[in-house]
């Protein structure tokens, strides 16, 4: 996650943008899934993770279920996530992938987007958007 260099001015703490929306992080790279954290909360979203493993990703789940989930294709270990992927999509859990990778192994249909990093905040927020406008009660 980059800032540009760009107009982008942090959220005041506090924000509301993502108030009451449940995000599921699932990122290996503690880095990477630390400034993601660190975003969504300032908007105000509740996050469950980062997780670095399927299992993990799934015990949160089981948790609370997640509106959004927020997942790295490749895993700890060279786990691959679209066994999650699978179980999100049945679940209707919208998914966007962010991946260090120029391609991903996922199937037609089965995310909303595809990100590669490093993804701007505007970016990541601009896909991000979108899909939260779309949940119930927003």
């Amino acid at each position: 996650m980059t800032a540009s260099s760009s107009a982008y001015t942090p959220p005041p703490s506090g924000s509301s943008e993502l108030k009451g929306v449940r995000i599921l992080l699932v990122e290996d790279s503690w880095h990477v899934g630390n400034a993601i954290k660190r975003l969504l909360r300032a908007l105000g979203a509740d996050v469950a993770g980062p997780a670095a493993a399927i299992a993990d990703a799934e015990r949160l789940i089981a948790e609370c279920k997640p509106d959004v989930a927020i997942v790295d294709i490749h895993l700890r270990d060279g786990e691959q996530a679209n066994p999650l992927l699978d179980r999100l999509q049945e679940e209707r859990i919208p998914v966007i992938v962010i991946t260090g990778f120029t391609t991903a192994p996922i199937k037609p249909g089965a995310v909303e987007a595809v990100l590669q990093k490093p993804v701007s905040v505007e970016r990541f927020l601009a896909v991000l958007g979108p899909i939260i406008a779309r949940l119930p009660n927003r």
